[in-house]
């Protein structure tokens, strides 16, 4: 190696190492920011040092679901080009912060969708460090998955924490195990239904336009279609998981919004259509284009419903800690104050700014490739999956979701690709077994010559031509080989990504309770 190559790599890491530092700069910045305003706003109230600790660990936690959550909802359009990286981070953060603040409610269980009994703790203060534990761990959970590439569950990192901090301070009997069993559910719910409605959509469109010989007209007569089916599935996921927090919505209202909305989408998208078909060429690629700002609206839209749901959870335990540090007593539920909620919005926006990007790869790209018509099925996984498991009562988890979509489109890709190449894989071994016999017939001749006592000059030229028609065989054979071996061996979705994933999704909230009830037994034995 030599020297102009060294002082290359050195710049690149003193390059990489700096935006590191700075990226790691502004987050501290903000977190003591946050310690601050809470010092200088409670400091009259009793046991302000353990809500302003609770402060600085919540704006933790907002910064690791910035860095790790918020790739589901963007990671498609990304991955698709639909979006640019920057583009994506915009719009995310600027319609997670609005989803939080609009539509995020003011009142948030204090415990979790009921994952502990809050009458079993001895006093406020033992609940104090139990929620103060549990948002630390859920921080450094997401914070570790996040290193590692794994895109994680936010609520399921948070239940963990609570679950842990529980059954250090008042044993397992304060658990409520069928609300655990329920959300053990969901690892499996969630990734196989938006595994199986993204690989139904993109299966559809495959059919009805992209097989087709005539594509053009195909797309203008499905695509408006299937954009119309798109704003049904978003309005009325925004109606029943977002704006049901300003005003009450039920399914039968959101759908009839949703569906008047869907009709008046169709008549406006339809001649917009056919007026870029009038440009557009009769391949996969011109199909895609119109895909493209659909995409961009389901960036945004997913991006509000999470802000209105994920921040308010998220911020509930520090929500619970300000409720039992001005009152002294243990609630069920508690007001969010704003100062909180602008916490979890400033927190996550800023957090998907500097850390983001990495997730939004890996949910993008690296499980399997991605165009518009593939993200256009992994976002209408993640609108309906919620809309039908909210009827039916199934716990689910946004994250699974959009995760399991996008091993959908990939293991269908996959077996379509199979299927196809099965014909191939056919005519490729019986090419193979014909060459085969060839080349047994031939060693055989040439055995048979080599062996007679007497030889022609006829035998000696034709025992020179067999042992080269024998190397030709043995060519051919290995190249049938060969072409069987990759026949059979297609791979659209990488598998180190899966097992990754999956075994992070199992272990967050055993992992996440451990640590909170380590930090609970830490927090305790400083205070006693």
């Amino acid at each position: 190696m030599d020297i102009n190559t060294v002082k290359k790599l050195e710049k690149k890491a003193v390059k990489s190492s700096k935006k590191d530092f700075f990226r790691m700069g502004i987050a501290l910045f903000f977190m003591v920011a946050v310690l601050w305003y809470s010092f200088m706003s409670q400091s009259g109230v009793p046991n302000s040092a353990f809500l302003a600790i609770g402060a600085l660990f919540g704006a933790y936690m907002a910064l690791n679901i910035g860095a790790n959550d918020v790739a589901n909802n963007v990671g498609p359009a990304v991955g698709s080009k639909a979006l640019t990286m920057g583009g994506a981070i915009i719009i995310a953060a600027i319609f997670e912060a609005s989803g939080a603040l609009i539509a995020g409610g003011d009142v948030v269980g204090t415990i979790k969708k009921g994952i502990i009994d809050p009458t079993l703790f001895v006093d406020a203060s033992q609940f104090i460090w139990a929620m103060t534990a549990a948002l630390l761990a859920g921080g450094l959970w997401l914070n570790l998955a996040t290193a590692i590439g794994a895109p994680v569950s936010t609520t399921h990192s948070i239940v963990g924490g609570v679950m842990g901090a529980g059954i250090a301070a008042s044993g397992f009997g304060t658990v409520a195990w069928g609300t655990m069993g329920k959300i053990a559910a969901s690892w499996v719910i969630s990734p196989i239904l938006g595994g199986v409605i993204a690989a139904i959509f993109l299966f559809s469109i495959k059919k009805s336009v992209l097989y087709k010989s005539d594509k053009l007209t195909a797309m203008k007569k499905m695509v408006p279609i299937y954009v119309a089916i798109m704003s049904w599935a978003f309005v009325t996921y925004l109606m029943l998981k977002g704006v049901k927090k300003i005003v009450k919505v039920d399914f039968l209202t959101a759908t009839g919004i949703g569906i008047a909305a869907a009709v008046a989408i169709f008549f406006l998208v339809k001649p917009a259509v056919n007026k870029a078909a009038l440009k557009l060429q009769n391949n996969r690629s011109e199909v895609n284009k119109l895909f493209t700002i659909p995409l961009i609206f389901a960036a945004a839209l997913l991006s509000f419903a999470h802000g209105a749901n994920d921040v308010a959870n998220a911020v509930g335990p520090l929500a619970a800690i300000a409720d039992a540090v001005e009152t002294s007593v243990i609630a069920t539920k508690a007001s969010i104050p704003l100062w909180v909620m602008m916490v979890g919005a400033a927190g996550i926006a800023l957090g998907l700014a500097l850390y983001g990007p990495k997730l939004i790869r890996t949910v993008g790209s690296e499980i399997t490739e991605l165009d518009q018509v593939r993200a256009y099925s992994v976002a209408m996984a993640a609108a309906i999956t919620v809309i039908i498991a909210s009827q039916l009562g199934l716990p689910v988890s946004s994250t699974h979701i959009a995760i399991g979509g996008v091993f959908g489109v990939g293991f269908l890709r996959e077996y379509l690709a199979t299927t196809k190449e099965e014909e191939l894989i056919r005519k490729e071994r019986l090419a193979l077994e014909e060459e085969k016999l060839t080349l047994k017939a031939l060693n055989a001749e040439r055995t048979n010559l080599e062996e007679k006592p007497e030889k022609t000059k006829e035998d000696y030229q034709r025992i020179a031509e067999l042992y080269h028609l024998i190397e030709e065989e043995e060519e051919k054979i290995k190249l049938e080989k060969k072409m069987l071996k990759k026949a059979e061996n297609i791979k659209y979705v990488k598998r180190d990504a899966v097992k990754k994933i999956v075994a992070a999704w199992i272990i967050t909230v055993p992992a996440a309770a451990v640590l909170s009830a380590a930090i609970f037994y830490m927090i305790r034995g400083f205070m006693l």
